[in-house]
This record gives structure tokens, sequence and C-alpha cells, in this order.
């Protein structure tokens, strides 16, 4: 039998405004302190692992992080534009509240349709999916039976791991993608995919 194709599925560290729950995006928010020691506690938990290769979103809460890890191994992490987050359009950087507070009906009409609502401007579940799902189907077509790091975001990793378990768009927020957390993914040759841990 084929070995695996394991993806090691990150989510960035910690970053500046995450006290309040807001729609970062696509906006090039900075690391915190924490943020910075989150990935360097991720760099030894995966000390052990024979990662051959390392794919992260181009946005630098992804970058810098992935350039920590891959210190260690001796690989280059190749920036991928497509694994960067969900546009949100004239959201972005915007708290829950405000965007509530100004946009009251545009908020509820996304509430009420996670997959398909688009923010002006921005992108729906539907939008991202095709563009994250490809990038990770040619890493695990050109990475076959090897151990992989993919450097994402909470709304990325979630499409990625809703898709591993053959779950619905609308499933998003099921999934809980804590700063710095670690996902495990095995992809078979068959076809088959296993997710061997979640927001580890």
């Amino acid at each position: 039998m084929t070995p695996a194709t394991r993806i090691y599925l990150i989510r960035h560290g910690q970053v500046a405004g995450h006290d309040q729950p807001r729609y970062n995006g696509q906006t090039d928010v900075g690391l915190t302190d924490v943020g910075l020691e989150q990935y360097h506690v991720l760099k030894e938990r995966l000390a052990g692992t024979p990662l051959a290769a390392c794919y992260t979103s181009d946005l630098s809460r992804c970058a810098i992080g992935a350039k920590i890890i891959c210190g260690r191994f001796g690989i280059e992490p190749v920036r991928r534009p497509e694994l960067r987050e969900l546009n949100i359009g004239v959201w972005e950087g915007l708290t829950w509240q405000e965007i509530a507070q100004r946009w009251p009906m545009e908020w509820q009409a996304r509430m009420d349709d996670l997959v398909n609502y688009r923010v002006p401007r921005g992108e729906n579940l539907l939008d991202v999916g095709a563009r994250v799902m490809p990038v990770i189907a040619e890493i695990v077509e050109r990475h076959k039976g090897q151990e992989i790091l993919v450097v994402g975001h909470g709304g990325v990793n979630r499409i990625v791991l809703l898709n591993a378990i053959g779950a619905p768009l609308a499933g998003m927020f099921n999934i809980e993608q804590n700063y710095g957390c670690l996902n495990i993914i095995d992809y078979y040759a068959d076809g088959m995919t296993t997710v061997k841990l979640l927001n580890g």
C-alpha cells in the first residue's frame, strides 16, 4: 500500500487585535510576542518529523512563522497567495461589533448563509474553497508519501478540514482553530482522507 501523504496544517500565531473578535481577512496584521512564541513551540513539536516541504500563505502572520519552523529543517517555505484568508471586503479590519452596528442587515444575511453570502468587494466560502483546494490537491500530488507543512488561517484551515472529512461548508464554525494550533491530515492514493489530529 502506498504510504499516505501527511499534511501538518497549522494556523498562524496570535495577532495584534486578537482580544476583540474581528475580521482581519487579507489585511496584513502583525504577530504578537505570544504569536511568535507559538511558532517556536510548534517548531519543537515538529522536531521529530521528516518534513520534506512547506507551503504558506504569503501574508506575514503565516510567512514569518513558516520561516521560523523551516529553519530547523533546512527547507525554504513556498509562499502561495491562494492560501490567504477569506477576503472579507469592506469589513476587513473591523470588529464583529462594528460590523453589526454599521451593516446590521448584511451582517444578518451572512450569518443566515455563510456559504453563499459575499460581503461587498469580498469572497464567499465557495470562492475560498475554489482557490484553496486545488493548491492542497497539487501539494498532495507533488509530494506523494511525504510529510508536508502548510501554514494557513482559521477560515482556510476549516475549509481544508471540512473537505477532508466530507462535511459541508455550512459547518464552518463547528470546527475550532486556535492560534498556533496543529492539525494532521493523511491523504491516501485511493482518495481516502483521515484527520488524525484536530486543533491540537
